[in-house]
């Protein structure tokens, strides 16, 4: 698979507000399938693991099996990809634009 499609599934992962809300979960501790359940009543088990599938292929978190439980684990590294590729270097480029606009409006007030 290629780093476009890889980032096209992460996307797509990150696109939806629950799983949003899965990961931030996760993001303080792995959860079992039924604690992420717990947290959204609204949604039913089978929703909630058609989520947790799109996360998981997306290689945001990482299923373990322990006897009859499923633990669900964060796994960061994707998000990092993402933001190393596409966050931060137009971060980097909208603080330059600020620089410059900054620049400029000292000019013409010295001036």
């Amino acid at each position: 698979m290629s780093n476009e499609d890889e980032a096209d599934l992460i996307f797509k992962a990150l696109g939806h507000r629950a799983r949003r809300a899965m990961l931030d979960l996760l993001k303080a501790e792995p959860l079992t399938t039924g604690a992420l359940c717990a947290h959204f009543p609204a949604l039913d088990r089978c929703t909630v693991m058609q989520h947790l599938g799109v996360l998981e292929e997306a290689g945001l978190i990482v299923a373990e099996r322990r006897g009859r439980e499923r633990w669900n684990h964060l796994d960061a590294l994707p998000i990092h990809a993402i933001h190393e590729r596409w966050i931060g270097p137009y971060a980097a480029y909208a603080a330059s634009m600020l620089s410059r606009l900054k620049r400029t409006v000292e000019e013409t007030e010295g001036a």
